[in-house]
């Protein structure tokens, strides 16, 4: 069990039974009762409020209204809570927008500067639009879990990736790009990458991407996109 999991795991075991012994907890988790203490410490300085009673019936006590006050999301997180905001909005399917842009601040005020710095960078590569009303949508599939977390480091360090591509017709194909802009289109999702082979930009569907890799190697330099006119950058749509 790593360390998110096993703090993960101690919140709710302390939240569950009121309270718990360091042996408790070090049985449960799996890990010796040093681990346990340095977790309850790291927890502590994250915000949670926990006591601890020394005796016969005593133990560890989590406070019930207590909560975590830093941020442990990922950059990966919080640009996909971002891109699936932008998403319901330009879908025009996000009723609560305010609320949902001051929930999001207050998770990105907790980031550390360089997670803040990574996630600016994320979504300068962030486009959004209308879909075509002509567009067939009728084959639309799930988009592959791993994909953002490959496409996250394989822009932010400038690698290329590599993925299997179905197309329209079902023909499979391994493609290598640049990944260098994600375009929303709601319901569908682009990742748009410079194809060295074909020596142009290409949109690949992200629901029809399969088994992304990193590409180790030769950095490629970014690239200006050209986008139609009804395409807007991100940082537009959240002014």
């Amino acid at each position: 069990m790593n360390i998110r999991l096993r703090h993960d795991a101690i919140v709710r075991i302390l939240r569950r039974n009121g309270s718990a012994t360091v042996n408790d907890l070090a049985q449960e988790v799996g890990a010796s009762r040093r681990t346990v203490l340095r977790d309850i410490g790291a927890l502590r300085e994250q915000g949670f409020l926990i006591h601890s009673e020394s005796g016969r019936g005593g133990g560890l006590q989590l406070e019930p209204e207590s909560v975590q006050t830093t941020a442990r999301l990922s950059v990966t997180e919080v640009f996909a809570l971002l891109i699936s905001v932008a998403a319901m909005r330009a879908a025009r399917s996000l009723p609560f927008s305010d609320l949902a842009d001051a929930g999001l601040a207050k998770i990105e005020r907790a980031l550390s500067a360089d997670k803040v710095r990574d996630l600016r960078r994320l979504l300068d590569c962030l486009y959004v639009g209308q879909l075509s009303p002509r567009q067939d949508i009728s084959d639309i599939g799930s988009i592959d879990s791993g994909l953002l977390p490959a496409f996250e480091t394989a822009f932010l360090q400038r690698l290329h990736l590599r993925f299997r591509y179905r197309d329209a017709r079902g023909m499979e194909t391994l493609r290598e790009i640049e990944p260098q802009a994600m375009l929303i289109l709601p319901p569908l999702w682009y990742l748009v990458g410079w194809d060295g082979a074909r020596a142009d930009f290409r949109h690949f569907r992200m629901d029809r991407i399969s088994k992304p890799e990193i590409v180790e190697g030769t950095q490629f330099r970014r690239r200006h996109v050209p986008f139609e006119d009804d395409v807007c950058p991100f940082s537009e749509m959240a002014r």
